[in-house]
């Protein structure tokens, strides 16, 4: 494994469970894989914009002369996308905001889901172009939605999976760090959420 790309969306500092966690997972993933380089994108200290008109042409145009003049549009995009097809393991530790992603996730799912690039739309459907790449979810929540009745109100785990999916990469494993807000439940969170860190095949 050459690099791995952790994605961390919570602004909470040293109180995120999904931060917790996920350095809990660098940690092992470091001593399995010291050689490995790993990049960690705060979207939290370092914000992505959202998709606008003039970037979505520049990442989207098959105009070899409209390209070439929107290049500086596109640049950003363009790393963020190198970053991940750069990368063999990408993590995604998030939390659950009112039962989807927060946008500052989904901003860079905008920018880095790119025709030509993570995928191409083929006869038959599409094709991811990210294939090949494995992935991590480490999702905290306040509440439990892996069963009972919250269940049909998550919607950050399946979106995510099919949108990794849509771009090649099927193999993805899921940690919960679940009942974050449930007193009974909130102290042994983290520390489960640790222990399956622990457990995961990698």
């Amino acid at each position: 494994m050459k690099q791995i790309l952790m994605i961390e969306i919570s602004p909470r500092g040293r109180d995120s469970a999904s931060r917790a966690v996920a350095d809990t997972l660098a940690a092992r993933l470091g001593d399995l894989y010291p050689s490995a380089k790993l990049v960690r994108r705060d979207l939290a200290a370092e914000p992505l914009p959202h998709l606008d008109g003039i970037t979505l042409q520049a990442i989207s145009t098959k105009d070899p002369a409209e390209a070439a003049q929107l290049q500086e549009a596109a640049r950003q995009s363009d790393q963020l996308t190198d970053e991940l097809l750069a990368s063999d393991l990408l993590v995604i530790a998030t939390p659950m905001w009112n039962f989807g992603i927060p946008s500052a996730l989904k901003a860079w799912i905008d920018l880095i889901v790119r025709p030509g690039r993570t995928f191409q739309y083929a006869d038959d459907g599409v094709l991811g172009l990210a294939k090949g790449r494995k992935a991590i979810l480490v999702l905290a929540s306040g509440g439990v939605f892996t069963d009972g009745p919250w269940r049909p109100w998550d919607f950050v785990e399946p979106y995510l999976r099919q949108i990794l999916s849509f771009i090649g990469i099927v193999d993805v494993q899921t940690i919960r760090v679940e009942g974050m807000n449930i007193p009974a439940l909130a102290p042994d969170a983290v520390p489960k959420a640790n222990k399956a860190v622990e457990e995961l095949a990698l």
